[in-house]
């Protein structure tokens, strides 16, 4: 028995020298309280200047941001602006393919057909006023030597009609 007596002697001893532990973990709870609101009055003080610099910094990096996509959006345009010029000239020249073919065809098969082309016309219009000229030519030499032309010779100019005039409209 005079172990335990011992024993327990040890043990009181033991509690007096270190603080209870409720007590302990009682201050560090309102050292942890204490901190806590001095954080908190810090955040009230700084809070409005740190509040400023974060909006001042958005408004730096929007501003970054938007020349950016203004840059892009010019390139973008620019490439595409390239690219219609490219394809509207091509599909230009592909036009002007697909428009000779068409007229090469339409004109064989008008010439199948027996219609003149327009060269052969002009070729006409031009053998006309040749011959034109040279009847004209003859016309002047024939007057010139003083002889009248016969009959044969002479080609009359038909007579040019007046323009028919319109009725007067009946009065109602």
């Amino acid at each position: 028995m005079v172990k335990k007596l011992q024993k327990g002697a040890d043990k009181g001893a033991e509690r007096k020298q270190v603080p209870p532990l409720s007590g302990t973990v009682k201050d560090s709870a309102q050292q942890i309280w204490l901190a806590g609101l001095g954080a908190f009055s810090k955040a009230q003080e700084e809070g409005g200047k740190v509040f400023e610099a974060l909006v001042k910094e958005g408004m730096a990096i929007q501003r970054k941001t938007q020349s950016v996509a203004e840059e892009k959006l010019s390139e973008a345009t620019t490439r595409m602006a390239s690219m219609a010029t490219d394809l509207s000239s091509k599909a230009s020249g592909q036009w002007d393919k697909l428009e000779s073919i068409f007229e090469e065809r339409v004109s064989r098969a008008l010439n199948k057909l027996g219609v003149p082309s327009a060269k052969d016309v002009d070729a006409l219009i031009a053998r006309i006023d040749e011959l034109n000229r040279n009847v004209a030519r003859l016309s002047a030499r024939q007057a010139a030597a003083g002889k009248e032309p016969s009959a044969k010779a002479a080609v009359k100019a038909p007579r040019k009609r007046a323009p028919a005039r319109k009725a007067p409209a009946a009065a109602e």
